[in-house]
């Protein structure tokens, strides 16, 4: 239904480069340049000034840009009105989630939803809580899916599922940190490897911890690493001890490289929430994968 050759440009503008707009495309970079050269052929004026590899929009591609998304909105709103008419969703998709859920929980929820709606275009933005916060603000993505709260205002946010945070060491024989219970000084001694700043499941760690009493300064900072992964390699490799989500070690437990150490006084739990701006309220694929998603996971 879309114009081929501003999809193309619009693909360009965003990635402000040919050989990248090409590989988002799955496109020759030669089949990209000459459907650019085409549609300035077509508009009379040139889109782009080319500098070598470097390009920047002119005036006329600015201009014929603010046109192309009005189009492409204009088409996905076709497609839903016209799936509508026979109980079909269909239409893209970009949904965020934090990086615990990315990498542990949203690929079968994707699955199920894929299998049920196969007409919409999924794609998924990973990062962090705050990032994830921060695009569905910026409208980047429709819907979020986070594992910290949200401090943002101008969000709804609907609490999905409840996940617990636990304490990991090395599996049996790495240690002294393998002991079943530790108390809560014993904690302050270990070096802990903790998430990055804007981790969500850093803010949820550090607030159970205040409550329990323990100043974060105290902590034994071990290092700060950017994801769960990242955090169960250096437990593995005997780094320290980190906390993570319950639903991410189910492998580890089993081959026995990590054990949980009950961290005594201390129970950490939160909630995977699902949330996009406030006054918008989702359509489409978007109303479809919110409904989708609090039924698989609350279920």
């Amino acid at each position: 239904m879309e114009n081929h050759r501003l999809r193309v440009f619009r693909e360009v503008v965003e990635q402000m480069s040919f050989r990248k707009a090409a590989e988002a495309l799955h496109l020759s970079q030669p089949a990209v340049s000459q459907q650019i050269r085409a549609l300035e052929e077509e508009c009379g004026a040139r889109l782009f000034e080319r500098d070598g590899n470097q390009i920047a929009v002119t005036a006329a591609g600015r201009v014929l840009h603010g046109y192309a998304l009005s189009a492409a909105a204009l088409v996905e709103e076709a497609k839903t009105a016209l799936g509508a008419l026979n109980h079909m969703v269909s239409g893209q998709l970009r949904v965020g989630a934090s990086t615990t859920i990315a990498q542990y929980i949203l690929p079968r929820v994707l699955g199920a939803f894929h299998r049920q709606h196969p007409q919409v275009q999924l794609s998924v933005l990973s990062g962090n809580t705050e990032e994830i916060v921060e695009a569905v603000v910026a409208e980047g993505v429709a819907l979020g899916l986070i594992e910290g709260p949200a401090m943002r205002r101008g969000l709804r946010v609907e609490p999905l599922m409840r996940d617990r945070m636990v304490l990991i060491a090395g599996g049996k024989g790495r240690s002294t940190e393998t002991q079943a219970a530790i108390s809560i000084e014993e904690l302050t001694r270990l070096p802990l490897l903790m998430r990055e700043r804007g981790s969500g499941s850093r803010r949820v760690v550090e607030r159970a911890l205040k409550h329990a009493g323990v100043a974060v300064n105290s902590l034994h900072a071990g290092m700060e690493l950017d994801s769960t992964e990242a955090i169960l390699s250096g437990v593995e490799a005997g780094l320290g001890v980190g906390f993570v989500s319950e639903s991410a070690i189910g492998k580890e437990l089993r081959l026995g490289t990590v054990r949980i150490v009950n961290l005594q006084g201390v129970a950490i739990e939160r909630d995977f929430s699902l949330i996009y701006r406030a006054g918008q309220e989702p359509v489409g694929a978007a109303a479809a994968f919110r409904r989708f998603a609090a039924f698989d996971l609350r279920s």
